[in-house]
């Protein structure tokens, strides 16, 4: 199978994912919206996810796939089995232990994560607050690591497949995971699940439907898993889980590994620090970001990580250094086709993000001052798009070689541009209040301006780096500009028809204006001969197979 029919796929698995996150996303705004019990959600999810993002799909997939994928290449299945057995119960060991740790320090850990919520007792003694984040994000983390430590195994099925080119399954089993979540949602919501039958806090309405949130992310962690399995036995044949330091290949996956997990730790160590400064900030900052992130990601997930999980197998199968001419046209292709969507998608975030926002999130408790506070965060996160996307695609040139500390280091230096830039932005932006809402405020959009532009940071150093081993690296400039100027000629007829509609539904409003944006953005790049456009039909299977030698610039 082709690395674009491969995209394609992973795209497709992806996108159906995102959309019951959005789903997910939409329920928890209306039950919740930007308001106390929303920040506990958000700041539970995000404490234990720092053991998922250290131990899980990034880093495994960058120190595995490239391992195991040379054992296929020289017809070494056992072999292969062997080493992915070993990786899978050193990864179990090591995420239980930690998995264990945190729900047992969960009070320690909460304070740590979040230190804006332990006055909230005292604000409630004195009238000043009604719920207690602190007690409730504690309740809801000791659900949340057990969960987190399953959906590493996830993260180790991804690699397996991937390398085998299964690759719409594990992007597609994030979806039971979503629907883990809105069945607990729903159930408590809909008194299916008594009271008594709750753990921890369970006074409130607000708190038994936390509580069900909690409850079915684990249990949609367990169906994200076992839907895999069958599919990873099938290739592995003969798969024995150990613990042994002797199989072959695991040194140099543990090699790769260490530098990677020290890179996600100081992303992590950023995420944190994000964490702390908006839980210091008014109630809803946390949730509000949580909001924003989604429609952030959407775009990086679909049209970057697509792109990139379908080319590191390829690229791990070109590593000599004879290919490197090969190496860089392929880098060169998933460049070009990776910014045909995503600029597009940056202008449309600029000008119609507010109409996404309103779509997704503005009803029940969510109301026009929650939109305006996560729309503006949603613009602040689409300047760093470009930029994160394009990221992606270089990671992998040093992923295939096994030349992992570079990105690492790398990484460091993104975190820290944006905490040097995100406090004071966080601290100007605070000062203004959201119309409509004085206990709402603008801080967490320096935030999002500290990450953007830690995000140009890190792929300008990336591409320099990048040219250092592979001179043949080229940058599309010339193609993106066509892209962006296009978007811009796109976005204003479809601006247009937003102010002829304004006042209507989002939900008439919303598809209309997005939909005419984006057909005449596709309309416009078939009339210009995009060759991107081409490419991406190629990867559909509706466009004619022929000689893509010929590149536009």
């Amino acid at each position: 199978m082709s690395s674009r029919a491969g995209a394609l796929k992973v795209a497709a698995g992806i996108l159906s994912s995102r959309l019951f996150g959005f789903v997910r996303d939409a329920a928890v705004a209306f039950f919740f919206g930007a308001g106390a019990h929303a920040d506990v959600f958000r700041t539970a999810l995000r404490g234990p996810n720092v053991l998922q993002n250290l131990l899980g799909e990034q880093t495994l997939s960058a120190s595995f796939i490239p391992v195991y994928c040379r054992f296929l290449e020289e017809g070494r299945r056992e072999d292969g089995a062997r080493f992915a057995g070993a990786v899978f119960g050193w990864l179990v060991a090591v995420a239980a232990g930690l998995a264990l740790v945190g729900v047992l320090a969960a009070r320690p850990l909460v304070g740590l994560l979040a230190p804006g919520y332990l006055g909230d007792a005292a604000a409630i003694a004195a009238g000043e607050a009604v719920v207690d984040r602190f007690e409730l994000t504690v309740a809801a983390v000791r659900w949340i690591f057990p969960m987190t430590a399953v959906l590493v195994v996830s993260a180790w099925c991804l690699g397996v497949l991937n390398s085998h080119r299964r690759l719409f399954l594990p992007y597609f089993a994030p979806v039971l995971w979503n629907v883990g979540i809105l069945a607990g949602l729903f159930a408590v919501a809909a008194g299916l699940v008594p009271a008594a039958w709750l753990p921890g806090p369970a006074g409130t309405r607000e708190e038994r439907l936390l509580t069900g949130l909690c409850a079915g992310a684990l249990l949609g962690a367990v169906m994200q898993v076992g839907v895999q399995l069958p599919f990873v036995f099938q290739h592995l044949g003969r798969f024995r889980p150990s613990l042994s330091r002797r199989v072959e290949g695991l040194g140099a996956a543990v090699r790769a590994f260490t530098p990677l997990v020290a890179g996600r730790g100081v992303v992590q160590i950023s995420g944190y620090l994000d964490l702390l400064l908006a839980s210091l900030l008014a109630a809803g900052a946390v949730g509000a970001l949580g909001y924003a992130q989604p429609l952030y990601l959407l775009p990086i997930s679909l049209f970057g990580m697509s792109v990139a999980a379908a080319e590191l197998p390829e690229l791990s199968r070109r590593a000599a250094p004879e290919a490197r001419v090969e190496v860089a046209a392929r880098l060169d292709e998933a460049l070009r086709q990776t910014a045909f969507l995503t600029l597009p998608t940056f202008v449309g975030y600029l000008a119609f993000g507010g109409l996404l926002v309103g779509l997704i999130y503005q009803r029940g408790s969510f109301g026009s001052p929650d939109a305006r506070l996560v729309t503006a965060i949603v613009a602040a996160y689409a300047l760093g798009l470009p930029a994160s996307n394009a990221s992606r695609l270089l990671n992998n040139v040093f992923f295939s070689l096994l030349e992992t500390r570079v990105p690492a280091w790398i990484a460091v230096r993104r975190v820290a541009v944006a905490l040097v830039l995100g406090l004071p932005l966080m601290l100007v932006f605070d000062r203004f209040p959201v119309a409509g809402r004085d206990d709402l405020r603008y801080g967490a959009v320096g935030l999002a301006l500290a990450a953007s532009v830690a995000a140009w940071v890190e792929v300008t150093l990336l591409w320099r780096s990048g040219r250092e081993r592979l001179p043949e690296l080229t940058l599309p400039l010339v193609a993106a500009g066509r892209m962006t100027a296009l978007s811009l000629v796109a976005a204003l007829p479809a601006g247009l028809v937003a102010w002829a509609l304004r006042g209507s539904p989002f939900l008439l409003t919303t598809p209309v204006v997005v939909g005419s944006f984006a057909g005449l953005y596709l309309l416009g790049s078939w009339a210009l001969g995009a060759p991107e456009l081409r490419l991406w039909l190629l990867r559909a299977g509706l466009g004619r197979r022929g000689d893509d030698s010929g590149r536009n610039p």
